[in-house]
């Protein structure tokens, strides 16, 4: 692939696969897990695929691990560490372990996020001087399906990482909820908050965060709406419906490799040990022969989480705005979607067969404080939030979806919903994503994403025609709204006692007849902007 230039947008590929010792809920599971990083490292040989294996501390320290690492790697891999924590690790920092087994899965366990800011740093000073003790260095990559802000800062401060992971968007998988981050890709944190994106270099932990697993970009958003929990659409190679799926693969790396991204695009492939090889094998054969063929012709990186690190922290001094672009459907059901993200605020427009909205806008503030941040979180669950505005997730029933739509007012006064279709995605430059869309009758629409706002604008040859943009939420869901004050322009809210605000230049906010709209954005004549940094 040639030299980036500055508008160049790479496609790349980090292979990780994160390593246990053992697992409670497997038989024999210790042989097992050692069975499938074996069969992992020989299959990334046989490909030359430069890949990522991070470390729990209890298979950190095992000689057998050490052996395998050592005789067995390519020098081209990478060893790190990954950030769940174990028996072994807590007791060699002197502290207490509460968990039943020497692993576990619960949040105040096996997470730094349930320890005291002084634990943490006996964990990560503990766990770098044994790796440094085996390979002669620190590790330069940290992930995990989360790590705290606190945890996050000390090991770029001390030990100098260049690269970290955490997991996916999804709600109440495993436990583990994060909601309204950054889509995708990867974003510098705040100090205050390892899951919101932050907004100066002040307040930005200096190291960048990508987003684990490969979240199918339609249908993971949509899994389980209006309820408490997520099932899973990923690259992971266990999944037989996605990750283990070939023509799902096909059009995951379509999405990925060949629509527009702006800054650039990114996956996670791979699989941690406790699945087994027997679970993993079948899909990790199948995926491997396309990451060559897309690699040979020039399309895609495969490089390691480090040097994607380094190569990020080179390229972008902030978190840049990328985009994930899906047109074609898996299940030719008609459904098409658009992903924004920037360091103040991520959206997703939807189109549906019959339907049309913007589905998701969550706003990033660096100032919001994790609950976690300087004392230990209790019980089995984490929850990390940004600030909604439109969440058609939590604000959804399972029978009636919500979404911010486009209604044209007609001249009785009725109102019928604007279907648009076929969009046409481009990039004008390399912070800004255009999407064109018309429906049936030619009304054309074009929404621009900026790094701090929204454009929306009716591009049709109908000088008289009115619109307004409406939300509205099911009964049920009302009491979800964060919505406090309409004040012309101005939109306040507050979500978890965090107060914020959205903004309408050349058109105004209003609270709609609570029995007929929650929201309308008025349009002034044919164009709105709606401001989503909260300054």
């Amino acid at each position: 692939m040639p030299e980036d230039s500055f508008l160049d947008s790479p496609r790349i590929i980090n292979i990780v696969n994160f390593i246990r010792q053992t697992d409670y809920r497997i038989e024999n599971s210790d042989n097992l897990l050692f069975e499938a990083v074996e069969n992992q490292i020989k299959l990334v040989n046989e490909y030359n695929f430069p890949a990522t294996f991070l470390f729990q501390y209890d298979a950190l320290i095992n000689p057998a691990y050490q052996q395998l690492m050592k005789t067995q790697l390519s020098p081209d891999c990478e060893i790190g560490a990954w950030w769940e924590i174990t028996q072994p690790h807590v007791e060699a920092a002197g502290i207490k372990w509460r968990g039943e087994h020497s692993w576990v899965s619960h949040a105040n366990i096996a997470f730094t996020t349930g320890y005291t800011p002084e634990e943490r740093e006996k964990l990560v000073d503990v766990y770098m001087s044994k790796f440094k003790e085996i390979y002669g260095e620190y590790p330069r990559s940290v992930g995990s399906w989360f790590i705290d802000a606190h945890t996050l800062s000390y090991m770029v401060g001390k030990y100098k990482i260049v690269s970290s992971s955490n997991c996916k968007d999804q709600v109440g998988t495993d436990g583990y909820t994060l909601w309204g981050g950054y889509w995708n890709q990867a974003y510098y944190p705040s100090r205050y908050n390892a899951y919101m994106p932050a907004q100066t270099k002040e307040n930005q932990i200096p190291v960048p965060v990508f987003r684990m697993l490969g979240s199918d970009p339609i249908y993971q958003y949509e899994t389980g709406v209006g309820t408490n929990g997520q099932g899973v659409i990923s690259l992971e190679p266990v999944y037989r419906e996605s990750g283990k799926n070939r023509e799902w693969v096909k059009y995951f790396l379509e999405s990925i490799v060949n629509q527009p991204s702006l800054a650039f695009n990114y996956a996670q492939a791979g699989q941690e040990n406790s699945f087994t090889w027997s679970g993993m094998e079948e899909g990790l054969k199948m995926q491997f022969p396309l990451f060559a063929s897309l690699r040979e012709e020039g399309k895609i990186r495969i490089e390691t989480l480090e040097n994607t690190g380094k190569w990020f922290k080179d390229r972008f001094t902030m978190t840049p705005a990328t985009a994930i672009t899906t047109l074609t459907d898996i299940r030719n059901e008609g459904n098409k979607t658009v992903w924004f993200n920037s360091r103040f605020y991520r959206a997703s427009l939807l189109w549906e067969k019959d339907g049309f909205c913007f589905r998701d806008i969550h706003m990033f503030d660096e100032n919001l404080k994790s609950d976690y941040l300087t004392a230990p979180g209790t019980g089995n669950q984490f929850f990390y939030y940004t600030l909604p505005v439109i969440d058609r997730f939590y604000w959804s029933t399972p029978e009636e979806k919500t979404g911010l739509q486009i209604m044209q007012l007609e001249d009785d006064g009725t109102v019928k919903e604007v279907v648009l279709k076929d969009p046409i995605v481009t990039e004008p430059s390399i912070d800004v994503l255009c999407v064109s869309t018309s429906d049936s009758e030619g009304n054309r629409f074009e929404i621009v994403f900026y790094e701090n706002k929204i454009d929306i604008s009716y591009k049709g040859d109908k000088k008289d025609f009115k619109w307004m943009m409406v939300l509205k939420v099911p009964e049920s869901r009302k009491d979800r709204l964060p919505f406090e004050s309409f004040e012309g322009t101005v939109l306040r809210a507050k979500f978890k006692g965090f107060p914020y605000k959205i903004t309408c230049e050349g058109g105004f906010i209003q609270k709609g007849d609570k029995t007929e709209y929650d929201l309308k954005i008025v349009p002034n004549k044919h164009k709105l902007v709606i401001n989503c940094a909260n300054r």
